[in-house]
This record gives C-alpha cells, sequence and structure tokens, in this order.
C-alpha cells in the first residue's frame, strides 16, 4: 500500500505527543511492507533544536512551506492508495479540501485530539477541520472510542468513523535497569485544564510528603508555579530518554485532560508508554478506562491528594507488571497497524464498489 500522511510533526517531539504516535505507529505499518511519505509543514517551534528525528528509516519524511508548496507533492497524493491528515495541521481545512481535491485513493482523517476537536467544532472553532469537510472523507479515524463514533457518522456525517487509539512502539519502551530516582513522576506538556489534576494529585502530595522524591518533565509550565524542593523539574525530556524516566519512577502520574475525560475512551499515548515499561500508573478516573486497564490490578485510580499518598506506601510491581503485559498484547504498535491496515483496505474496497 502506498500511504502518504500529512501530520502535525513526526521530525519533532517537542510540546506534542503526535509525533511519538505517528512514529510507532508508521514504523509498525512500514514494517507490514508498505510504502510511506509523511508531509509535514516546516514551522520554527519544530526546527533546529526541537527536531529530534531527521531521517526514519521507515519512511520518508518531507517538508512544506506553505499551502502553495505542497503543490509539489501533488503527483504522490494522486497515486497514493490512501491519504491521511492529521488533527492539528496547520491550514488544516485548506489542505483537506486540497487533498479531497487531488487523491485518487481514500482519504482519512486521523484525530488524535478528537474530544478537543469535537468542543472546538462546538464553539465554531475551525482551525484544522470544519463540520463541512467531515463528510467529504472516507474514513474518520479517531484517538476516542466509545459513543464518540457513533455521534461523529450520526452528527457529522462521517461515512466511516472508526477507533485508532494510540500505541507504543514496545521495542523503545520497555523496563530499564536503572537506579529509582522518584516516587513519582510526570511526563506531559503544560496545559491549563490538567494543571490543577496534577497541583492535586502531585504537587500537594510533594508538599505534604517532604521525603519523597517527585519529577514533572514536560515543556511550557508558567515561571509564576510554586515547585516544593522535592520536585525535580525537566523542561524537555526527548522520547529516547522516556523509558529511562518512567523506569527510574516507582510510580508515575496520568492525568486526563478535561475535554477527553468528558467524551471518555480516550486513552492517552502516555498511558501506554508508562504501562510497557512495567511502571505502576495513578491516573485520574474517566470513562472507558476500565477497558483498556483494570482498576487496582492494572492501573490505581485516584481522586485526591489522600489517595495518591495511600497508593506510594503499596508495592504495586505486580500491577505494573499486569499493566505491561495488557499492552504487549492489545497496545502495541504492531497491534494498531494492523487495524489502520485493515480499516483502509475495507474502505478502499467500499470506495471500488
Amino acid at each position: 500500500m502506498r500511504l502518504v500522511v500529512l501530520g502535525l510533526s513526526l521530525g519533532s517531539s517537542w510540546g506534542n505527543g503526535h509525533a511519538t504516535t505517528f512514529r510507532a505507529l508508521l514504523k509498525a505499518f512500514a514494517a507490514r511492507g508498505h510504502d510511506i511519505l509523511f508531509l509535514e509543514r516546516e514551522v520554527p517551534w519544530y526546527a533546529g533544536d526541537h527536531r529530534d528525528l531527521i531521517d526514519p528509516e521507515y519512511c520518508e519524511l518531507a517538508y512544506y512551506r506553505d499551502l502553495a508548496d505542497l503543490g509539489r507533492w501533488r503527483g504522490r497524493v494522486a497515486q497514493a492508495d490512501a491519504v491521511i491528515v492529521g488533527s492539528y495541521v496547520p491550514d488544516g481545512v485548506a489542505v483537506g479540501r486540497w487533498v479531497q481535491a487531488e487523491a485518487c485513493g481514500v482519504t482519512a482523517f486521523y484525530d488524535i485530539d478528537t474530544p478537543v476537536t469535537l468542543a472546538k467544532l462546538a464553539r465554531g472553532d475551525f482551525e484544522y477541520l470544519s463540520p463541512a469537510i467531515i463528510p467529504g472523507y472516507d474514513l474518520y479515524l479517531s484517538f476516542t472510542g466509545g459513543p464518540t463514533l457513533d455521534r461523529l457518522e450520526r452528527e457529522f456525517k462521517a461515512p466511516a468513523a472508526r477507533a485508532l487509539y494510540c500505541s507504543v512502539d514496545t521495542a523503545a519502551y520497555r523496563p530499564l535497569d536503572v537506579p529509582t530516582r522518584w516516587d513519582l513522576s510526570y511526563l506531559g506538556t503544560y496545559s491549563d485544564d490538567r494543571q490543577p489534576t496534577l497541583t492535586r494529585l502531585l504537587i500537594d502530595v510533594a508538599r505534604a510528603e517532604p521525603q519523597r522524591r517527585f519529577a514533572v518533565a514536560g515543556p511550557q509550565y508558567p515561571a509564576g508555579i510554586d515547585w516544593p524542593d522535592n520536585v525535580e523539574r525537566i523542561e524537555h525530556l526527548p522520547p529516547a530518554g522516556h523509558a529511562a524516566f518512567y523506569s527510574a519512577s516507582r510510580f508515575t502520574l496520568n492525568v486526563t485532560r478535561a475535554d477527553m475525560i468528558a467524551a471518555g475512551w480516550s486513552p492517552s499515548v502516555r498511558l501506554f508508554e508508562a504501562a510497557a515499561c512495567g511502571t505502576p500508573i495513578i491516573s485520574d478516573r474517566w470513562d472507558g478506562l476500565d477497558a483498556i486497564l483494570a482498576d487496582d490490578a492494572e492501573i490505581i485510580l485516584a481522586d485526591t491528594g489522600d489517595d495518591v499518598r495511600t497508593a506510594l506506601t503499596r508495592d504495586a510491581a505486580a500491577i505494573g507488571a499486569a499493566a505491561r503485559r495488557r499492552v504487549l498484547a492489545a497496545h502495541g504498535a504492531d497491534t494498531r497497524a494492523a487495524e489502520l491496515e485493515a480499516y483502509l483496505a475495507d474502505r478502499i474496497t467500499a470506495c471500488a464498489a
């Protein structure tokens, strides 16, 4: 299969979760014998030192300056068996219209931010997707499963909405034999709606447990945050350092954005990555999480700081090991690539009929 993907970023993991998602998925998809071209908009905040993947071995990575420059790839788009446009692509509505006009094969939208996308559409914010172009995609691949899939087809007239959760490269994310540095860690870019939960479940716990060690890794946190002395801040942690980070943590925290909690069925890539490393996860709760990892057997759910403090007293190695087994069986990139292949093949057949 010849596949073209226009995504937010493959070359830079700085400040976004899209790059690691695309890297794991496309590496596994290429391993199934497919040819891939990834087209990325060249922007200054993902360039220079922020670009941590230059020449991937599993696909061709190319950059375009603007919509006019995208025309250089018209032939490849027309010849592709499938073309996927991702969420948060700059000028995504115009890019989507262009793809739908130029592609001769199946067209798909891969929404790695589905609840955020739907909230934007409800506000009339068509930053990268509009209701008008959704029916023009043959396939809507959604980061969110559950009832949202029916809503996409019923309300927005998506011809076929299918769950394509994030996944993990299980060769890159695995338990490492490194010294334990932190009792509880968190890896994620700053977000206004996640910060109150991070404060309640980690920062306040750190203040109450000065003898324990904590870490928060990720960019864009405001300068005014009052970090306790026992919380180590790591401004940016490239994917190559993730497995060591999780492996050095007795527990790690999963915090979910408000739109994702409201929609449910929206596991983040960090959830799978931490589980693949065998690190016990403490998480906020949302509908559908129990279908991904079982409460108190594969993950620990916490509503309050006291819940976290209790969890930190546990020997939860068995929970981390069980989560790793579950993710290896159901949420590895090879599994997700097989799902993507099946979805695309199904739509290719349907559209040819």
